[in-house]
């Protein structure tokens, strides 16, 4: 069975997570996955880690990305010593076997007894060795779930700044002035209260009233249609997900390095599991697939998600993050693939057209950009943004992303697919045999029909 890859694109009002990591002990994985995680532990590639040390050091500085100091060489001393560990454990059960066996054959009592002594001081070893395992495999787990993601060799190197521009599309930008502010058009026009907002929740709250709650609902609508065009099928998601579900797909529900513990997702209080409101709907699509064995005629598997979008947004304050551009709730449409390993680069550039016929079909400013390493977070191995030119606030603002996440998500998800068995196929379509290579004819003792030798 081989892992596959994820894609995803979201249009939204304002800016992603820029950077997520594993928070407490490195080497107890019960501090970094919840405990009434539902899923198996993920099963990530230690060998590529303990032989990429170099490269996956200087990936996480690239990406600006706090590691625990020493990580990395941990992680390749403990692959190395899970290796021996299991090694030696695998040897201590096939004896146990074969003891095993040749115990049923002993008529002797005394060789019998022996024998059985010799089998219980075994299984006592193998007790040893699988409780030594099992503290190792969940040391190395722990350690290995702080790294982020690869990088695509292409992505610029640093902040947000760095970031390229590979294409613009629509009119010249409307020069910038204050009396295209948002907030002042939209006042003006009956279109927003915040003031109701903040009386009902608080602070970065809204109502969106008459021809601004249509317009948000024929954007979605609007979106929805192109995906459909394009063969995504339409998916409304649960706006409350498992914290572990979050966890996996590389979004940090509790920053244990604020001042407010939960300060990236708003968590359900008295939930067991622990639940919290989604902050974004890439997460109920991601688990959607999870723990499931795709076939591989099954891929790719297109959808469109709409869902509310819940964002704590601790500490986010300022001139950016006035109105509408950064608040706590927001709808968004998000396009999500699951595919074959091969083909991720070929579906993010799938996605980047989608999303630019959407916003062509719109008429206004707005550009593409490569997003530098700092901007990645932990599951992105290469990403675009589009910004569209807003002239209210006189710069650029993001209004969708698009993610390459290659291995990322589906190995914590559990998200695999099975390779097809060489066949050949009927003209119904259905396959109706198998075609194996004439060298093994001499040695087939079968007497199946479904074979063809070539």
């Amino acid at each position: 069975m081989t892992t596959i890859h994820q894609l995803i694109a979201r249009r939204c009002r304002r800016g992603q997570f820029n950077s997520v990591f594993y928070s407490g002990n490195p080497s107890n994985v019960s501090d970094a996955l919840p405990s009434a995680a539902v899923l198996p532990k993920p099963r990530l590639d230690y060998r590529a880690i303990a032989e990429s040390i170099v490269y996956k050091s200087h990936n996480a500085l690239n990406r600006n990305f706090p590691l625990p100091v020493g990580a990395l060489q941990s992680i390749a001393r403990s692959y190395a010593e899970q290796k021996e560990i299991s090694s030696r454990l695998d040897a201590k059960r096939h004896a146990r076997s074969i003891l095993g066996d040749r115990i049923r054959t002993i008529k002797d009592p005394a060789e019998k007894q022996d024998a059985l002594n010799e089998a219980k001081t075994l299984k006592y070893e193998v007790t040893q060795l699988q409780e030594k395992l099992a503290v190792i495999e969940e040391t190395l787990l722990g350690l290995a779930l702080y790294l982020p993601n690869d990088t695509h060799p292409d992505a610029p190197i640093g902040p947000e700044d760095a970031a390229t521009i590979l294409s613009t599309h629509g009119p010249p930008p409307t020069p910038a002035s204050a009396d295209r502010d948002h907030v002042a058009v939209g006042r003006a026009l009956g279109l927003f209260d915040f003031e109701a907002g903040a009386v009902v929740t608080g602070s970065s709250w809204y109502y969106l009233r008459g021809d601004a709650a249509f317009l948000e609902n024929a954007l979605t609508n609007y979106a929805i249609s192109v995906a459909q065009q394009h063969g995504f099928e339409f998916v409304m998601t649960p706006d409350v997900v498992r914290a572990d579900i979050a966890l996996r797909c590389g979004f940090q529900p509790r920053d244990h390095n604020s001042d407010n513990p939960a300060s990236q997702m708003y968590h359900i209080a008295g939930s067991h599991p622990e639940l919290v409101l989604s902050g974004t709907a890439e997460i109920p699509l991601g688990g959607m697939f999870a723990n499931r064995i795709f076939a591989e005629n099954a891929l790719p598997a297109k959808v469109v998600g709409l869902g509310r979008s819940f964002r704590a947004e601790a500490g986010a304050r300022g001139a950016d993050t006035r109105g509408l551009y950064r608040v706590h709730q927001f709808s968004k449409v998000e396009l999500f693939v699951v595919c074959e390993q091969d083909a991720s680069a070929r579906y993010l550039e799938e996605l980047r057209q989608v999303q630019t016929e959407i916003f062509q079909g719109l008429g206004f400013p707005f550009r593409v950009l490569d997003m530098p390493t700092e901007e990645l977070g932990a599951s992105a191995y290469r990403k675009y943004d589009m910004e569209a030119w807003m002239p209210g606030r006189g710069t650029w603002g993001e209004i969708s992303s698009t993610s390459n996440c290659t291995d990322y998500q589906t190995r914590r998800l559990h998200i695999r697919y099975r390779p097809p068995t060489p066949s050949h196929s009927s003209q119904t379509g259905k396959p109706s045999g198998l075609t194996l290579p004439a060298t093994l004819k001499p040695f087939w003792l079968g007497t199946s029909g479904v074979v063809r030798w070539i």
